[in-house]
């Protein structure tokens, strides 16, 4: 076989068989097929599509390029969520804890934050020792004795992905949507994940920002979960604005301790729940939907899911007394809150510009590899559809200077548009696709 016939194949919009799918991958993994290569490959598949039998084969290719994590015996149904990223969402610090409370472990490996969309690992580490690097050992262990982990990527799981991935980004090739399915799933699947759950965001802020385009990667993501013997459902679910309010790494871990207490904006709270119920039902802990809820809401409320987070960070190191009294997480020097220029109804929160916002003021990264500032960030006091009166608090930002405030004082204005007339709320929900 030869690479190049392979691009060639592609590049007429061919069908490529499984065997011309595993021969490229574990080629272009080991270093015997250039760069150049497969940048070719990936413009063709980007240009031309795959059928979801090639994105599973693509997937599974991606899968055994390395290293695979075994959860049999470990856990009886091994369940996991992930989202296609936007800006404020929190969700896998709260819907872990309350799964597993509800008597589902879940083992979970999450990533940091690149461009305008926020990282787990990076929220969780504004916690003062918390590890985030456990060996798979460590992993397994502890799923088995505490039912919960969230941890970076351990051992060399799918190196593919990460090797396609910053070969896409540099090519012009990640809106490729086999390419976006494929690294997604081969992920979870090399994880151990049986059940997945994927919420997968449209709107300004999602990488998806049309309900189109969601559908049809959400779609595929089920298609590639038949095809390989896995049971995945996808939530369509929007990001016109920010999720809940807190956009920045502490604030937005102090959000989700204050949403585990049932003190959280209600918007995130019922995300949050939806999520959450969905992997307790397809993981079979429930007879349906509506009793997964019901169970869900008793862990929120009761404090249960609340102990199992906390229970989580003195596992892996952290300091407890740090979400116990979330005011000794990292805090900004700079503290301002603005005020809404005019009375009116708001018709938009630009989550894109909120987001881009943060990562100006440190909150996230522009490289792979930069440092962030977890203090820093965003407080959006309001939704679409809400009316706010002249100099009502409107955002307030937590900035390490002032030339850095300034700057996102003016962007974050402007990203909220206000209207002389009544707005409607923003749906936080388009559909499922199973």
């Amino acid at each position: 076989m030869r690479a190049v016939d392979i691009i060639i194949k592609k590049r007429d919009g061919l069908e490529l068989s499984q065997a011309e799918i595993e021969f490229f991958i574990h080629a272009y993994t080991r270093g015997d097929i250039p760069d150049y290569q497969a940048s070719a490959w990936a413009m063709a598949v980007l240009l031309n599509g795959m059928n979801p039998r090639e994105t599973t084969d693509l997937t599974m290719a991606m899968v055994t390029s390395g290293e695979t994590v075994d959860l049999t015996g470990v856990v009886d149904i091994a369940v996991d969520k992930h989202s296609t990223g936007g800006v404020g969402d929190k969700t896998t610090l709260v819907v872990e804890p309350l799964v597993a409370a509800c008597g589902q472990p879940v083992g979970k490996m999450s990533g940091r934050g690149l461009g305008f969309s926020g990282g787990t690992l990076d929220k969780m580490e504004s916690i003062p020792g918390y590890r985030t690097d456990l060996s798979q050992e460590e992993f397994i262990h502890q799923l088995r004795q505490t039912g919960l982990v969230l941890t970076g990527q351990t051992g060399d799981l799918a190196p593919a992905d990460g090797k396609l991935y910053a070969l896409r980004d540099v090519t012009g090739t990640v809106p490729s949507v086999p390419l976006i399915a494929s690294s997604v799933m081969s992920k979870k699947i090399a994880g151990g994940a049986q059940r997945i759950v994927l919420d997968v965001k449209t709107g300004v802020g999602a990488f998806m920002q049309t309900l189109d385009e969601a559908r049809r990667l959400a779609e595929l993501m089920v298609n590639i979960g038949r095809l390989s013997q896995r049971k995945v459902i996808a939530l369509l679910s929007d990001m016109n604005q920010p999720l809940g309010c807190a956009v920045g790494n502490a604030l937005e871990l102090k959000e989700a301790v204050a949403t585990l207490h049932g003190e959280g904006p209600q918007d995130f709270t019922e995300h949050c729940v939806v999520v959450a119920s969905h992997m307790l039902a397809l993981a079979g802990k429930a007879a349906n939907l509506d009793a997964a809820r019901r169970q869900i809401e008793q862990a929120m409320h009761s404090g249960q899911g609340w102990e199992r987070f906390r229970a989580l960070v003195q596992a892996q190191g952290g300091d407890v007394s740090c979400i116990d009294e979330p005011q000794r997480l990292p805090q900004a020097p700079r503290v301002e809150t603005v005020g809404a220029p005019q009375a009116g109804w708001i018709a938009a929160i630009n989550a894109r510009e909120v987001g881009e916002s943060a990562v100006g003021l440190g909150a996230g990264r522009a490289r792979k590899g930069d440092p962030v500032d977890h203090a820093v960030g965003i407080v959006v006091h309001h939704k679409v559809g809400d009316r706010v009166e002249r100099d009502e608090a409107l955002f307030t930002l937590h900035a390490n200077s002032a030339a850095s405030l300034e700057e996102a004082k003016g962007r974050i204005l402007a990203a909220h548009q206000l209207v002389d007339t009544p707005v409607e709320a923003l749906p936080l929900f388009y559909g499922v696709v199973e």
